[in-house]
C-alpha cells in the first residue's frame, strides 16, 4: 500500500515499523495528554460523537507507551528533520524526560508554548490558558526557516533602521563613521518567531471545526510546518486524530502520512482531506489591538470604578463588576454631539436584550431632555467635568 498521502487505520507503533529509515522530514504527534478521562465530543449538527479513552493505570504505563513509539519514529526521522510532541500541563514532565533521552539534551530546540484565550467558568485556581510543544531535531544539522513578525509598537525607530555594532566592552551600540554620521543598517524583515506563539483556539462556530475532541487549529499546524519543513517534505502524523496535521500539510504542498487507530478519525481525516476547510482568523490578521475600540473618555471618567470595559459596542461603554440584584449593570457615557436622549436609548436597548434592569447614562454636556422622555431603568449621573463646569458657567 502507498503509504503517502495516505491515513492509515492502526497502532502507529506497528505501521511505522514498516516505513524505511530516514524517510520522514518532519513528525507532528499530539499523543493523549494523560488526562485520564475519556474524551468525547458530539458534531454540530448532533449527528456524530467522537470519543476516545486517555485512562492510564499509572504514570510507567503512559511513559512506556510513549518512550517505545518515540524510539520508533526517531529511526524513520530524516537526519535533517524534526520532531514536534504537542502536551498539556498533565504529561509535560514525563514527555520532556523521555524525548531527553530519546534524542538528547543537546537536540532540544525549544519549548512553545501556544498561548489563547478562552472564556471558562472556572473551579477554584488559575485558568489554563496554553499549551506546550516540544520541539527537538534528530542532528545538528536541521532544516529551520526563520519567520518574521512585526516589531512592537513601543520599538524606537533608530533600532529598525541604525546598525547596531559591539563597543569595545562589548556593549551593543548604534554604528556611527568615523565623522560621526549614522550608518544604517541592512533592510530588516522584522522581529524572529518567539517560543510564545498567540494563535487563537477554535471557537464552536468556526467552519473548521468538526467537533473531534482535542482538535487543533490549522493556523497552529502551518507554523510548525513552515519553521520546520518545506515544500515537498514528507510530515508524519502518528496519533493523526482528526486530520488537522495532514489538511495543514496538503493546503501547504507537503506530503503527509497521518496513523490513527480510530476507524472514525481514520475516516473523518480522509473525509477533511476531500475538500480542506481552513478558518480565516481575523484575530491574526488584524490583530488583538484591533479589537480594543473601547471608549477611552468613559474609562477615564469611571477610573476607580470596579468594572470591565466592553469593545465593539455602541450601546455600552462598561459592565460593573458587582451586579444588581442578580443583573449586569451597565455603564455608557453621552458621546461629544449626542443628545442625551439618543444616549440613552442606546443604552436602553443594549440594556434590555442583555436583561440588566439597572443602567447608568454619564451626562457630560448641556443637553434639553424631558424627563419622562427616559426610559425605564436608567439613572443619570453628571460626569465631575460637567458639574464644575456648570458650577463656573452658573454660579449659585
Amino acid at each position: 500500500m502507498n503509504k503517502l498521502d495516505n491515513v492509515i487505520q492502526g497502532d502507529c507503533l506497528e505501521i511505522v515499523a514498516t516505513l524505511s529509515a530516514n524517510s520522514i522530514d518532519l513528525i507532528y504527534l499530539d499523543p493523549p495528554f494523560f488526562t485520564q478521562k475519556t474524551q468525547k465530543l458530539t458534531t454540530r449538527d448532533g449527528t456524530k460523537t467522537f470519543s476516545y479513552n486517555d485512562l492510564w493505570s499509572c504514570h510507567q504505563e503512559y511513559a512506556e507507551f510513549l518512550f517505545v513509539r518515540l524510539i520508533a519514529l526517531k529511526r524513520v526521522l530524516s537526519d535533517t528533520g524534526s520532531v514536534f510532541v504537542h502536551c498539556d500541563k498533565n504529561a509535560t514532565h514525563i514527555i520532556k524526560a523521555i524525548l531527553d533521552t530519546i534524542f538528547g539534551v543537546e537536540q532540544f530546540r525549544a519549548e512553545i508554548i501556544w498561548t489563547y484565550k478562552r472564556w471558562s467558568n472556572a473551579k477554584k485556581g488559575l485558568l489554563a490558558s496554553h499549551q506546550t510543544l516540544y520541539f527537538y531535531s534528530k542532528t545538528a544539522d536541521f532544516k529551520f526557516n526563520t519567520l518574521y513578525t512585526d516589531y512592537s509598537e513601543s520599538t524606537n525607530i533608530d533600532q529598525i533602521l541604525q546598525k547596531r555594532v559591539r563597543d569595545v566592552q562589548g556593549k551593543s551600540i548604534y554604528a556611527r563613521s568615523e565623522n560621526g554620521e549614522i550608518i544604517l543598517d541592512d533592510a530588516k524583515n522584522g522581529v524572529p518567531l518567539s517560543d510564545v506563539w498567540d494563535i487563537p483556539y477554535l471557537n464552536p462556530k468556526a467552519k473548521e471545526r468538526v467537533g473531534y475532541p482535542t482538535q487543533k487549529p490549522i493556523a497552529l499546524l502551518e507554523q510548525v510546518l513552515a519553521i520546520a519543513s518545506n515544500k515537498g517534505d514528507v510530515v508524519l502524523d502518528p496519533f493523526c486524530g482528526s486530520g488537522t496535521t495532514l489538511v495543514a500539510a496538503k493546503l501547504n504542498n507537503r506530503r503527509y502520512i497521518g496513523i490513527d487507530e480510530s476507524a472514525d478519525a481514520v475516516a473523518l481525516s480522509k473525509q477533511r482531506l476531500v475538500a480542506p476547510i481552513k478558518t480565516e482568523s481575523a484575530l491574526l490578521k488584524k490583530g488583538r489591538q484591533f479589537y480594543v475600540t473601547a471608549d477611552e473618555d468613559a474609562l477615564r471618567l469611571l477610573k476607580g470604578v470596579e468594572l470591565q470595559p466592553v469593545h465593539r459596542n455602541k450601546g455600552i461603554d462598561a459592565i460593573l463588576k458587582t451586579q444588581y440584584l442578580g443583573t449586569p449593570v451597565l455603564v455608557r457615557m453621552q458621546k461629544k454631539n449626542e443628545s442625551l436622549t439618543e444616549a440613552a436609548y442606546l443604552l436602553s436597548a443594549a440594556a434590555k436584550k442583555r436583561g440588566a434592569i439597572k443602567s447608568f447614562l454619564i451626562k457630560t454636556q448641556d443637553d434639553f431632555f424631558i424627563q419622562n422622555e427616559m426610559p425605564e431603568n436608567i439613572e443619570i449621573v453628571e460626569s465631575i467635568p460637567y458639574k464644575i463646569n456648570t458650577a463656573i458657567k452658573f454660579p449659585q
